[in-house]
This record gives C-alpha cells, structure tokens and sequence, in this order.
C-alpha cells in the first residue's frame, strides 16, 4: 500500500495518506489563485485515507457555498480543499515530502487564469470544470 506524508511549511500541520493518490489537477479559479499566489495543484485522497496531526492548528475558511479550503492557522501554509459533498479531501501537491511519484493530469477554470502567465504543456485543458 502507498503511503504519502506531508505537512505545512512550520510543522504544525502533519499528515499521512494511505492508497494511491490522483492525478494532479492544476485549477487556474481566481480563488485558487488568491489563496497560492498563482494555481492550485493538488491531488485527492479518501477521507478514511487520511491521519492528520495538528487538524487543531487548521483554519477552515468557508470559500464558498459548496466548500471550504483548510490551512496552517501559524505559518498561513494552504493544505487542503474540501467540497461538503464529497468523500475525499483535495490536498496540495507541494505539501507533499519528496519524491511524491505524483503524476501531472490535466488543467481545469483555464478560462479564468491569471493573465501574467501562460499554460504552455501539452496536458488537457478545460476552460471550466471537468464534467
């Protein structure tokens, strides 16, 4: 069984995942990028596959209606995005420790995406979501 581990940027936030993690998924929203300074990249794991250590030192910030985006309430580290209606927790790819062995999967709100950069690889990419 696959086992990934990570945490925030100060260490007060751990985590380990169990099971095989998803794709990459880099989401170009304008929440995404006010929360990461550019775009989320992130992967997802079920939430019975997952062990958080410090889930006391995480702020839940209630982004929309549908969701909310957890992170670091010490060092602002953005960990986790978390739909209310779905059994799996989105988990940023860059709080992974390395080698993560995580593999690109494709572009999602390209239609939305900064205008200081471009999306230049050859992975799929939708102007909205995924349907």
């Amino acid at each position: 069984m696959e086992i990934h581990e990570g945490g925030c940027l100060c260490g007060a936030v751990r985590f380990k995942t169990r099971g095989k993690l998803r794709e990459i998924i880099f989401c170009h929203c304008s929440q995404c990028r006010k929360q990461t300074g550019l775009y989320y990249a992130a992967t997802n794991v079920p939430n019975n596959d997952i062990d958080v250590e410090g889930a006391d030192n995480i702020t839940w910030y209630r982004s929309s209606a549908e969701a909310q985006r957890g992170f670091c309430r010490f060092c602002g580290s953005a960990l986790f995005w978390k739909a209310d209606a779905l059994d799996y927790t989105s988990i940023l790819a860059g709080t992974f420790k390395t080698p993560t062995r995580l593999e690109p999967g494709y572009h999602i709100y390209c239609a939305d995406k900064g205008d200081y950069y471009a999306i230049e690889d050859e992975l799929p990419k939708f102007d909205q979501g995924r349907a």
